[in-house]
């Protein structure tokens, strides 16, 4: 009898710890390379979150716990790195992917391995929509899709600051290139073709040859989609022909190693922003007072706002859904993703039902504003923008939802 209680007691002690054991999310993205900025941004927004989420409780009574990995930002890699969450690891999700290729590359293993991935920088239009037979689709996002951004270029360069010819130089990934199509298609519904559309390569530090076909093609404004060492590149390039002109471009231009880079020949420069550092909101001012404290960087700038902000808030999204869901299985994760019973308060924005069964975007073309870099930060280009961020945002916040906030307060 005495050991058969203890045998029993035994077992219990395994279940317990078992049921302890931490939920492990997988957090992949660049932390070397020229899309650092990104993704250790990204990479700390998503520590800070988890961090909170522990020291609350965690979730179902467990703790999160992160498995980092650097991509680098090479697509072999991130194949190589989904493979190792989802077989040695056990991941129950995946946050991350900076680049559109990795993300394209890579997120089909945990498509089917049934577990759930949410993109938090990752524009590309496509990313979302790469499986379109899948029956269940297990690829989330909560950053601004190009398809989102490319208008707000375009709106910015034509219709508010009246330029006529405009041209695009993007990279040569996925990224720049879908980017470039969607700006094109963007310019097509106003009736602009734009005078040069121009390519380069990443690591490429001259841009002479493309700046001056521009140039003689009489461009009022470049338009452009790369990330910040190359996008530097084009600004310094402007200056060393004695030609500037407005640049207007994807989110990126935001990032710490364009500012840097380009130095005053990067002043002015505008793009598309879920969130720029500024105190607006108690929400907004809590989470910038926390990362300058934890992360302690440069400048008291955080070296890309928009990806820490956004990999804060997808952790917030998943954590809320493994709660709702009361497992940690794919399967449930995403059904729980796809119909999320109580807002999210986010940084970015609260997040009220930002997912449906068809619709895994949960950034609508209202959240983003234009911000402009201004004293080698980025502040906002309207002030009426500003404004309209000093309240607090609510996507899609029905009666109902208003009603279920308020008795939880």
């Amino acid at each position: 009898m005495k050991q058969f209680l203890t045998a029993v007691a035994a077992a219990a002690f395994a279940m317990g710890a078992q049921a302890a054991d931490p939920i492990k999310i997988g957090v992949a993205g660049p932390f070397t390379g020229g899309s650092s900025s990104m993704g250790v941004s990204m990479r700390d927004g998503v520590r800070l979150a988890a961090d909170e989420i522990n020291k609350a409780g965690g979730v179902l009574g467990r703790q999160i716990e992160l498995v980092e990995r650097d991509d680098e930002a090479k697509n072999e890699r991130g194949v190589q790195i989904a493979q190792e969450l989802i077989n040695k690891e056990k991941v129950a999700a995946t946050v991350g992917y900076i680049n559109t290729g990795v993300a394209l590359a890579s997120q089909r293993f945990f498509q089917e391995a049934k577990i759930p991935v949410m993109n938090n920088v990752a524009t590309g239009s496509i990313v979302t929509k790469q499986f379109p037979n899948a029956p269940d689709n297990y690829i989330f996002r909560n950053s601004a899709h190009d398809s989102i951004q490319a208008p707000m270029i375009v709106e910015e360069a034509i219709a508010k600051r009246g330029f006529k010819k405009v041209a695009i130089l993007a990279d040569s990934t996925n990224y720049g290139q879908l980017g470039r199509a969607d700006l094109e298609a963007a310019l097509q519904l106003k009736g602009v073709k734009p005078v040069a559309v121009e390519k380069f390569n990443i690591k490429d530090v001259d841009m002479t040859a493309q700046l001056l076909k521009a140039k003689e093609a009489g461009a009022e404004a470049v338009l452009t989609y790369g990330i910040g060492p190359e996008l530097a590149q084009i600004a310094n390039g402007m200056t060393k022909l004695g030609w500037k002109v407005p640049m207007i471009g994807s989110w990126t231009l935001s990032m710490a190693n364009y500012i840097d880079n380009a130095g005053p020949g990067g002043e002015g420069a505008r793009m598309p922003q879920t969130f720029i550092q500024e105190p607006t909101t108690p929400k907004r001012q809590s989470f910038i007072i926390n990362y300058l404290k934890t992360f302690n960087p440069k400048n008291s700038r955080i070296d890309s706002p928009v990806s820490a902000a956004q990999g804060y808030d997808s952790i917030y999204l998943l954590a809320a859904a493994i709660k709702q869901a009361g497992s940690t299985e794919g399967p449930k994760i995403k059904a729980a993703l796809e119909d999320l019973k109580t807002p999210v308060d986010g940084v970015v924005t609260t997040y009220n039902k930002p997912f449906s069964k068809t619709d895994h975007e949960a950034i609508t073309a209202n959240i983003p504003v234009m911000g402009e870099v201004k004293g080698q930060r980025v502040v906002y280009a309207y002030t009426d923008d500003f404004k309209k961020a000093s309240e607090v945002r609510v996507k899609d916040l029905n009666a109902k939802g208003a009603l279920e906030q308020k008795k939880r307060q």
